[in-house]
């Protein structure tokens, strides 16, 4: 692993496949210090298992189709994540206390932002079968 400044350091592997690359005592002196870490013992860098698979993802991104489809349906998702997480439905806190308690409060309120989806389409229930609207 090589740091800005140019200081070479070799990666401690684990046995799950990740690793850890510590600068330590050259951080000490190196001018850029200021620029890369605010850690008093020196840059570290954390190499996780699946490295090569996220760097892999990474590249994809670059692609200007799936930047296009990323932009298309992004938004929308986050805007549903933010109905669960409204304040007055208690925000990011649990209103309730014990976990199956929290984890029906959770589900209530996923049914309740996707039935108001579904009347936003027009989909209707007409004591037959689900049909969508025009």
């Amino acid at each position: 692993m090589t740091c800005p400044a140019g200081q070479v350091t070799q990666i401690r592997f684990h046995d799950d496949g990740g690793g850890i690359a510590s600068f330590g005592k050259a951080c000490a002196t190196c001018p850029l210090a200021g620029q890369c870490t605010t850690n008093k013992g020196g840059r570290t860098i954390t190499i996780h298992p699946h490295e090569e698979v996220l760097q892999a993802h990474k590249a994809e991104q670059q692609d200007p189709d799936w930047q296009d489809d990323y932009k298309a349906n992004r938004p929308k998702v986050e805007r549903k994540i933010g109905h669960l997480t409204r304040k007055q439905w208690g925000g990011r806190k649990a209103r309730t206390r014990g976990v199956l308690r929290v984890i029906t409060d959770v589900v209530t309120r996923s049914a309740a932002v996707n039935l108001g989806r579904l009347h936003v389409l027009g989909v209707q229930w007409d004591g037959a079968a689900w049909t969508a609207g025009p």
